[in-house]
């Protein structure tokens, strides 16, 4: 009896209440952890009972001895060595003949051991069920799967990411979620983790609706305890957004890059364009004078013509470094674009060659821009030749096309910033051809300044450049779009306005055919530019009043008696400006008007606000005849 209670860790007792004595068995002093010979009183066992727990015990003996039941309690007892115990007792109350309470017997039964397994369970079911919260409730997709790539559990964030419910995916596999061109890639991770390694790696998912995410994974075995991989764990996390961000600020810091380096070429041909536009003027316009001196038989004229040709080149090359550092001088009108195109119509199929096919695609609602249309023109004339170059490098030598066309476009935070442009409605202008097309590589490099794709001696690689840095001084953007053997399509977005429409192009010059008589006040601080206006505007009969700085036009102002009809004045020049020395001088000479001449934009006739319709504005390098018919057009605009 005694041995099937220590196996069951059970002591009995009886409690003689009349006596009150208790008779414990053996198994109850293990139990209590007492010497066998200690004698047991009812005070001796509730000072072993926990404190805490006394008042409980009380409470069930003494409902026990008013309904006459059995008594059910589970309590601490504390050991003498200060251990504690958990017992369940179970007892009940015999009374005599007359009814009164004369023993009780009961039995105890030592749980604590079984009592630490039902906590150690419950602790490990409360684990397991935030475990279960935590994967549900995470912001990461987190997928268990078999080994060959079947889907056995599902989170809430999975479905969320990708859009299927759990329902939707459980036992399918998880090439589900893979797009075509990359179940290869998943077939190797899957084996690598079923190998035992981790994988970790961000690719491309797909959701349900067929939306491709950049997503990062992490791809664990699963082992069970003998080490052998029975499943695989997978977290996915969308990295879209960092991603995108990431490519905003590389973006970015290559536009900054990209502006820094425009800016020092502006700074160097800024800083050379005025002084260099000056001895263009001597080059370009005393050969003017002296072919117009020389007769049609001359042997010394083609000579001359000679030089004028090289000076033109060098006036082309000036203008061009100016465009690409957004520093030319531009004098926008209000466009129509399809105008602009459509007059060029003749010219483009000139270059193009018969070989390719010229189409067009203009909107017929397309709205206004304004932009410098002789510019414009070398854009548009520039992306052709690249566009012909382009059909003609293809190796099958069949006739290509080349299209133009137009529309209206409204481009949002994403599509301007991809641009480097600010949002709102433009006009697109795009030509397209089904050219060899261009890699990665060449795109990213296209647009750089002397970056050509050409042989050697066959481009500058100026020409993309100068058409961006014009289409940018004009507030717009240039995107484009092109793979190997499959075309390119060069886009302009130039923004729109709402402004009234400006006649195209200004009347063709006329050569002057009467003398004039005019008086005119030159301003120039540079000796030969000075020397050849003087020269020039004489021939025309021009009374010419010369000054080489701002102090000394004043003087004259002041000092000439007769009328002055124009002022005729360099934007940049030491000790005084052009534009105060027009300020100031209006005030002596009211009806006095003004022609400036600018070699580049950062000049102060574009800093300062002066480059209104209001002003006129002739760019250097001058020649006789540009200037012939500048001043002829401002005296006769009355």
């Amino acid at each position: 009896m005694e041995e099937a209670q220590a196996l069951a860790d059970i002591g009995t007792w009886v409690y003689d209440m009349p006596a009150s004595e208790i008779v414990w068995s053996r198994e109850m002093y293990r139990i209590f952890g007492l010497d066998p010979s200690t004698r047991v009183t009812l005070e001796a066992y509730r000072a072993r009972v926990h404190a805490d727990d006394i008042a409980r015990v009380d409470r069930s003996v003494q409902s026990s001895l008013a309904s006459g039941s059995s008594w059910e309690v589970e309590h601490r007892i504390v050991r003498p060595d200060g251990s504690l115990r958990w017992v369940f007792v179970r007892a009940r109350i015999l009374r005599d003949a007359q009814g009164n309470p004369s023993r009780a017997l009961g039995a105890m039964q030592d749980v604590t051991d079984r009592k630490r397994v039902i906590e150690e369970l419950r602790a490990s079911e409360e684990r397991s069920r935030q475990r279960a919260a935590l994967v549900e409730w995470s912001r990461e997709a987190m997928i268990g799967l078999e080994p060959d790539g079947k889907i056995t559990s599902w989170n809430g964030a999975a479905a969320r990411l990708f859009g299927f419910v759990e329902s939707e995916v459980l036992g399918k596999s998880i090439t589900l979620l893979v797009p075509d061109g990359l179940r290869a890639e998943m077939v190797e991770a899957l084996a690598r983790v079923v190998g035992g390694e981790n994988v970790e790696r961000e690719t491309i998912r797909r959701r349900k609706d067929g939306v491709k995410l950049e997503v990062g994974i992490v791809m664990s075995p699963i082992r069970d305890a003998a080490g052998v991989v029975r499943g695989i764990s997978k977290i996915a996390r969308d990295v879209s957004d960092q991603r995108k961000a990431e490519r905003a600020l590389k973006r970015a810091d290559g536009q900054l890059r990209e502006a820094q380096k425009m800016e020092a070429v502006g700074l160097l041909a800024g800083g050379i364009a005025h002084d260099f536009n000056n001895l263009l003027s001597a080059i370009v316009g005393y050969t003017e004078l002296v072919l117009d001196t020389l007769p049609p038989g001359d042997p010394i004229r083609n000579d001359i013509i000679e030089v004028r040709k090289a000076g033109a080149s060098a006036v082309s090359l000036t203008r061009q470094l100016l465009a690409l550092s957004r520093r030319q001088v531009l004098q926008p009108r209000v466009l129509d674009l399809n105008q602009v195109v459509q007059n060029l119509d003749r010219m483009i199929r000139r270059l193009i060659g018969p070989h390719v096919n010229l189409c067009f695609d203009l909107a017929m609602d397309v709205g206004r821009v304004s932009a410098d249309p002789g510019q414009i023109e070398q854009v548009i004339m520039n992306l052709v030749l690249n566009a012909r170059d382009a059909i003609n490098a293809c190796e099958s030598g069949d006739e290509g096309t080349l299209t133009i066309s137009t529309a209206n476009v409204l481009l949002d935070g994403d599509a301007a910033n991809a641009l480097i442009a600010k949002p709102g409605p433009y006009v697109m202008l795009a030509i397209t051809d089904t050219g060899v097309g261009m890699d990665e590589a060449t795109i990213a490099r296209i647009f750089e300044p002397f970056f050509t794709t050409k042989e050697k001696g066959k481009g500058t690689g100026l020409g993309l450049s100068t058409a961006l840095g014009i289409v940018q001084q004009s507030g717009g953007a240039m995107g484009l779009d092109s793979r190997p053997g499959e075309g390119t399509s060069f886009r302009v977005y130039l923004p729109r306005t709402q402004r009234e429409l400006s006649s195209l192009y200004s009347v063709p010059p006329q050569r002057l055919s009467h003398r004039s008589w005019e008086t005119i006040l030159l301003v120039e601080d540079d000796d030969q530019v000075r020397s050849l206006a003087r020269t020039a505007l004489r021939r025309q009969g021009y009374q010419v009043l010369e000054a080489e700085h701002g102090e000394l036009a004043l003087a004259l102002c002041e000092q000439h008696v007769g009328n002055i009809h124009l002022l005729v004045t360099d934007v940049v020049m030491p000790r005084m400006g052009g534009r105060e020395l027009a300020e100031r001088a209006a005030a002596l000479r009211p009806e006095m008007r003004v022609l400036y001449m600018s070699g580049y934009a950062d000049d102060d006739v574009l800093t300062r606000g002066i480059a209104t319709d209001e002003v006129t504005l002739l760019q250097k390098p001058i020649t006789p005849s540009s200037l012939a018919r500048k001043v002829r057009e401002v005296l006769d605009a009355r």
